[in-house]
C-alpha cells in the first residue's frame, strides 16, 4: 500500500510527463524497492581498524588526491586547495587556483595528477564556470610550483550547459592507457545522456592536452562527438583506476524523484561505447543495447568517491573497491571476483555524517572526506573532517 500510494503521489504531481512515460519504468522501481539487495554481508571486520580524525575545518571537501612524495591534496568547492603534510592540514590554501562558479553543486571539484608527476608536476583541476550558454564543467593542467599553481593550458573548456547547477558529475582520472577521463553529468536533463551530440550525461575520453584520440568509440562518426567514451549517465561522482587490471569503476547517482522514482544508484564497469541507459533503463530493469550495473541500490544511498584498495596495511581488503556515500552515510566495500561483486560490508555507518570521498595514500591507509557543509548537508560547527582508517595492533 505505501509503494502504491508513493507511485500514485509521483503521478499526480505531474513529474513524469505523459510523452516521456515510456523512459521511466515504475514497476523497475517498485522492484528495487521491494526485492531485497542481491549481494551477500561479508563478515564484519570493524574490529580490524580505528578511525583517526585527522583535520577539521574542512568547508565542502571535494576530493582526496594523495601525492607521491606523502603529502594529501584537497579540493574545497568553494575554490580553495588544501594539503595535509605529514598529517597536519597546513592553514594557507595552495595559490593559482582559477575562479570557479561556486554555486549549486558546482565549484572547484575534481584534481588527479599526471601519470609523471613526480617529474613533471603538472595537475589537472576540473571545475564549474559560468558561461554565456550556462554553467559548465572546465578542466585545466598546471604546472605546480614552490609559489603555487602555474597555469598551462585549458585541456577541456566546457560544453554549453544549464541553467540548473547541478549533476555536474565531475571526476577525472587518467587510465592505464595514459588518457584523461571525464565524467560530465546530464544536468538534471535526462534526454541529453542519450544524446550522442551532447557531451553532458557521458563519460569523455582525452589525450593529455585535450586533443581527442584517434581510437575512441565514436571518432568518425557524423551523428557522435569523437570524446565520447560512454554515455547514457545521470550523474557520476566517483571513478576509479585499477592499478593492476586497468578496470575503469564509476559510482553513479540514480534518480531522485524530480525525474523518476528514487533510488537506482549505481556501480558500473565502463567499457568503450556502452550506453549506460539513463532514463530509457534504471533500477535494476535491463534494456537491449545498454550495459547493466554491477550493483544497484534502492534506496538511495548517494555514491560518491571511490577507490581500490591495493596496499599491504588491510590483507583482508586487498583487491577491494571502496566508495563514500552521502545519503547512506556509509563507507561500502565491495569484495570483487574479477569485475564481478561477491559481498558487500557497511563500514563507519552512521558513525561520521555524510561521505564524500575516499582514497588510498602512499603508506597504504585508506583516507576519507566527509560532506556535512555542503548545501546538501546538516552542517556541522567544527566542519568537514579528513578520517584516517589505521590497523588495529
Amino acid at each position: 500500500m505505501k509503494a502504491a500510494a508513493c507511485i500514485l503521489g509521483f503521478l499526480l504531481a505531474g513529474a513524469l510527463p505523459a510523452p516521456a512515460a515510456d523512459a521511466y519504468n515504475l514497476f523497475a522501481w517498485l522492484s528495487a524497492r521491494l526485492a531485497p539487495q542481491d549481494l551477500a554481508r561479508l563478515a564484519s571486520s570493524a574490529d580490524t581498524f580505528r578511525v583517526e580524525t585527522l583535520a577539521e575545518g574542512l568547508e565542502s571537501p571535494w576530493a582526496i588526491v594523495p601525492a607521491p612524495d606523502g603529502r594529501l591534496f584537497i579540493t574545497e568547492r568553494p575554490g580553495r586547495l588544501r594539503v595535509v603534510r605529514n598529517g597536519v592540514l597546513l592553514p594557507e590554501p595552495v595559490a593559482g587556483v582559477p575562479p570557479v562558479a561556486y554555486r549549486g553543486q558546482g565549484g572547484l571539484l575534481d584534481m588527479t595528477l599526471h601519470p609523471d608527476y613526480a617529474q613533471n608536476r603538472l595537475v589537472y583541476l576540473a571545475y564549474t564556470v559560468d558561461a554565456p550558454q550556462g554553467m559548465m564543467t572546465r578542466v585545466a593542467r598546471f604546472e605546480e610550483t614552490p609559489a603555487g599553481l602555474r597555469p598551462v593550458a585549458v585541456v577541456f573548456a566546457g560544453f554549453p550547459g544549464s541553467d540548473k547547477s547541478k549533476h555536474f558529475g565531475c571526476r577525472i582520472r587518467f587510465g592505464a592507457d595514459r588518457k584523461l577521463y571525464l565524467t560530465l553529468g546530464e544536468r538534471g536533463e535526462g534526454r541529453r545522456a542519450q544524446d550522442l551530440m551532447d557531451l553532458n550525461g557521458k563519460t569523455l575520453r582525452l589525450n593529455e592536452d585535450g586533443t581527442v584520440p584517434v581510437d575512441n568509440p565514436f571518432v568518425g562518426r557524423a551523428d557522435a562527438r569523437p570524446e565520447i567514451f560512454t554515455y547514457g549517465n545521470r550523474n557520476s561522482q566517483g571513478m576509479a583506476v585499477h592499478p593492476q587490471t586497468g578496470w575503469i569503476f564509476q559510482t553513479e547517482h540514480g534518480p531522485s524523484w524530480n525525474d523518476a522514482p528514487g533510488g537506482g544508484d549505481e556501480v558500473n564497469l565502463m567499457v568503450a561505447g556502452g550506453n549506460y541507459g539513463w532514463p530509457l533503463a534504471h533500477h535494476r530493469a535491463t534494456r537491449e543495447g545498454t550495459v547493466a550495473p554491477l550493483a544497484e541500490y534502492t534506496p538511495a544511498i548517494a555514491p560518491a568517491g571511490c577507490t581500490f584498495y591495493t596496499g599491504g596495511q588491510f590483507q583482508a581488503w586487498s583487491g577491494d573497491f571502496f566508495f563514500a556515500n552521502l545519503v547512506g552515510k556509509k563507507l561500502v566495500r565491495l569484495k570483487l571476483d574479477g569485475p564481478r561483486p561477491t559481498g558487500q560490508e557497511f563500514l563507519l555507518e552512521n558513525a561520521y555524517g555524510r561521505l564524500r570521498d575516499v582514497a588510498q595514500g602512499p603508506d597504504g591507509l585508506l583516507y576519507v572526506i566527509t560532506s556535512d557543509t555542503d548545501a546538501y548537508g546538516p552542517g556541522r560547527a567544527g566542519g568537514d573532517r579528513l578520517l584516517r582508517l589505521v590497523p588495529r595492533p
